[in-house]
């Protein structure tokens, strides 16, 4: 069980929001400095993210560290809208 956890551990990217866009449908998407996006959703009870429903919000979340796991997995960096 704890190499199990070990592993998991040493695969966990932290990674933080250095932006936002709106992908197609209108959903909010967080930037990373890694170069990958992560979609953040306000999706209760699956995702509690109220911070996301404002400007305010979302830019006092710059900064916070998201899990990604593109990083993780080695894939190369996203598109980004202009």
């Amino acid at each position: 069980m704890k190499d199990r956890r070990s592993q998991f551990l040493v695969k966990r990217m932290q990674q933080p929001i250095t932006g936002y866009h709106q992908d197609e449908t209108g959903h909010w998407v967080a930037q990373l400095a890694c170069g990958h996006n992560q979609h953040v959703r306000h999706d209760p009870p699956l995702e509690s993210r109220p911070w996301v429903l404002s400007h305010e919000g979302r830019e006092g979340m710059l900064g916070y560290l998201l899990d990604c796991q593109k990083c993780a997995e080695g894939a190369p960096p996203d598109e980004r809208p202009a």
